[in-house]
């Protein structure tokens, strides 16, 4: 068994979406400062962390596109843990949109769907802010009409961001299936088989949370 790692590092000061602020990182109680509460050589570090919920590789649940939709305390595990996983593989050298025709012929229903375009190689770079690949409201509908469990990206945006509109995530979380974007790494798995997670903490009234995202092969 071999765990992949499949998540972005969280860093002070990141910047994970143009105009999103990145996470202040800092002490609340330093191991300096503790050291006054405890036995001589003994000293604890406790962190405060201040950060927008899109920040790094995250999930998205239905509330974070509808009012009345599931939010992050919500979504059942069944739906983030442990899922069987195929990956699509659209090189963004291909295209910036990935169609329902990447998606002909695999077997999604009760899967995580994982769209491998080999985006993330740009991250922490401008260029991952530019022409990003994006999935098609045609491959999210036949996504959504074929069941699946999860879709993710390892990509600035599920969703062609050069207008308004959001068909993608309207599609999925309106049927209630999580997204899951900036993902990395997908490259190391293969094109079926392996088993996915991505578990945000259980956090009340917010749709969308940074995961720790892997999957097992």
């Amino acid at each position: 068994m071999t765990l992949v790692d499949l998540s972005h590092v969280i860093e002070a000061g990141m910047t994970t979406y143009p105009g999103l602020p990145g996470p202040i990182l800092c002490d609340f109680l330093s191991r300096e400062a503790s050291r006054a509460l405890y036995d001589p050589g003994t000293s604890f570090h406790i962190g405060k962390i201040e950060l927008v919920a899109n920040t790094g590789t995250y999930v998205d649940a239905p509330f974070h596109r509808y009012e009345d939709g599931v939010d992050v305390a919500g979504l059942p595990l069944t739906s983030l843990a442990d899922l069987d996983t195929v990956v699509v593989r659209a090189p963004h050298a291909d295209g910036h949109r990935v169609d329902v025709d990447a998606l002909r012929g695999l077997e999604v229903r009760g899967r995580a769907v994982l769209v491998h375009t080999g985006f993330a190689a740009r991250w922490r770079t401008p260029a991952y802010f530019e022409g990003h690949s994006f999935l098609t409201e045609a491959a999210a509908l036949h996504l959504r009409d074929e069941g699946a469990a999860l879709v993710g990206i390892d990509s600035l945006n599920i969703d062609d961001t050069r207008g308004g509109a959001r068909p993608v995530h309207s599609a999925l979380l309106g049927a209630g299936i999580p997204v899951c974007e900036h993902l990395t790494g997908l490259e190391q798995l293969p094109d079926a088989g392996a088993r996915f997670f991505a578990v945000p903490p259980k956090i009340r009234a917010l749709g969308t949370f940074p995961v720790r995202a892997f999957a097992r092969t």
